[in-house]
């Protein structure tokens, strides 16, 4: 009689321990910035203010610049994401969606993530152009005008009329510049949007927690299977 007490209570101490070595429940709103990598969003912003200044000063010398060759728009849409980013951080982040609002979140931030990738790599494309260009050219004062061409010898080669450049200079060394930042700014951007993006696929298809709860729902204790 003795030896069955004795049995039935060393298997309730084994019960009660391995209840005790269960995994603690994570903290929701512990160390968010681990759960979520803030600086990625932080980055996005940064970039984003940083392309969208470079491609106003850009049009500052030259009114007439096109469209593609400020690539303002770059900028903009990463600023966008980068507030998707931080609208998904304040939410308590977590690996697995557990309301409606986190999935669609990370759905869009995903999206937004490659959108911006895109965008900035065909911004980077167009700088790398018009750098390449304007490294080239031979240009002489017009008025107030700046009329460059790639090859002044050539008389049908195409003429590059930039409205507004009191100096040439502004075209063949600043614009130049401006131009090779855009490359080394957009560059960036793509890497930071890519990471962003393989951040949420990551989270959405690699993290998996198997799991038996054991216990009351309250306590919120779980062993490993």
């Amino acid at each position: 009689m003795g030896q069955g007490q004795k049995g039935s209570s060393d298997k309730e101490g084994k019960k009660k321990k391995k209840r005790d070595e269960s995994p603690a429940p994570e903290d929701g709103h512990k160390c968010r910035v681990c759960r979520f990598p803030l600086l990625i969003a932080l980055l996005q912003l940064l970039l984003g203010v940083a392309v969208t200044v470079v491609a106003f000063l850009m049009l500052a010398i030259s009114p007439s610049l096109l469209t593609r060759e400020t690539p303002h728009w770059a900028g903009i849409i990463l600023c966008l994401v980068s507030i998707l980013g931080f609208i998904l951080y304040c939410i308590t982040y977590l690996p697995d969606e557990r309301t409606s609002g986190q999935f669609i979140g990370k759905i869009l931030y995903f999206v937004m993530c490659t959108i911006g990738l895109v965008i900035s790599v065909l911004a980077m494309s167009f700088a790398g152009h018009h750098h390449s260009q304007t490294s080239g050219f031979s240009c002489e004062q017009v008025g107030v005008d700046c009329v460059c061409k790639l090859d002044q010898n050539d008389p049908i080669a195409r003429t590059f009329t930039y409205e507004g450049a009191s100096d040439c200079e502004w075209i063949t060394g600043t614009l130049t510049l401006y131009f090779l930042l855009q490359i080394v700014l957009n560059l960036v951007q793509a890497i930071v949007c890519a990471v962003g993006a393989f951040i949420m696929w990551k989270h959405r298809y690699q993290v998996f927690f198997a799991g038996l709860q054991i216990g009351s729902p309250s306590s919120q204790q779980w062993q490993k299977v």
